[in-house]
């Protein structure tokens, strides 16, 4: 679609060159919703993908994920990672659990999926399963740090001030040695992500935690974790720490039902993880 109010595209080559940023400015990276629906604030578009920000950079600390990188790049991660990092498949599970072409695969962004901060939003899934922490630059030249999970507050809400960027979020080695499962429900076949509920146990060397993420169900992302396999009531009773208005009601499923599906794939991840 074209954006018929947008006067300039500013395409910064420095983080200097990024700011001032002002409320009719829009951030572009891969600019699959941008341009997806008329957005007729938007006076000026800031391509930060001219900032040339290496996709994907690994150390023994674990895997730092550019904003930019897209969900291609992001998707070979699970045939090309170390054979110890056996979180590997969960990468492309994410990513096939967005309805998307190949081409969108090709230009969307992780940042852009996670700034969204849609309910369904897969990065979000993959981020808050693997205790990815979110690094955002700040308009005053410093940075913060959070989890991924306390990104997103609400349908289309988080935490970003204004003039505020997400740079990256970082994965650490831990999690990523850590065996996951993966479970996702849709209303229909090709349709949006009801309920994602992902688990992650971690090695014994680090610690043997099993932890349980909640997406898609819910208005933003749940975590619960447990130093050992939980019984069907402390499961039970961990989830219930979500509210009851904070159950996703929209066109792909009534919160009752996603209710039902969480508790459901909770219980059959902490049996195939334990």
């Amino acid at each position: 679609m074209d954006l018929n109010t947008v006067e300039a595209v500013h395409t910064p080559r420095s983080r200097d060159e990024v700011w001032p940023l002002g409320p009719t400015d829009a951030i572009l990276a891969g600019g699959t919703w941008l341009f997806s629906e008329p957005q007729q604030h938007v006076t000026r578009l800031v391509d930060i993908t001219t900032l040339q920000w290496p996709p994907i950079t690994l150390s023994d600390n674990g895997i730092e994920i550019a904003a930019t990188t897209t969900l291609a790049e992001l998707t070979d991660l699970s045939s090309t990672l170390p054979h110890d990092w056996t979180a590997a498949p969960l990468f492309a599970q994410c990513c096939t659990a967005l309805v998307a072409g190949f081409k969108i695969w090709r230009t969307a962004t992780v940042g852009g999926n996670i700034c969204l901060s849609l309910p369904a939003g897969s990065m979000i899934s993959l981020a808050t399963a693997l205790d990815a922490t979110a690094l955002i630059w700040r308009p005053d030249g410093d940075t913060r740090t959070l989890p991924v999970a306390d990104f997103v507050t609400g349908v289309t809400t988080n935490v970003l001030d204004t003039g505020e960027i997400l740079r990256s979020i970082h994965i650490p080695a831990a999690a990523l040695r850590g065996r996951t499962a993966f479970r996702k429900l849709a209303t229909s076949p090709l349709g949006r992500s009801g309920v994602v509920v992902i688990g992650r146990r971690d090695t014994p060397a680090d610690g043997g935690a099993l932890t349980i993420s909640v997406t898609a169900a819910t208005v933003r992302p749940y975590v619960v974790r447990f130093e050992a396999s939980p019984t069907p009531d402390a499961l039970r009773e961990a989830l219930s720490v979500i509210p009851d208005d904070a159950w996703t009601r929209d066109a792909h499923g009534d919160p009752d039902w996603r209710a039902a599906m969480t508790h459901q794939l909770a219980d059959q991840i902490v049996t195939e993880l334990t």
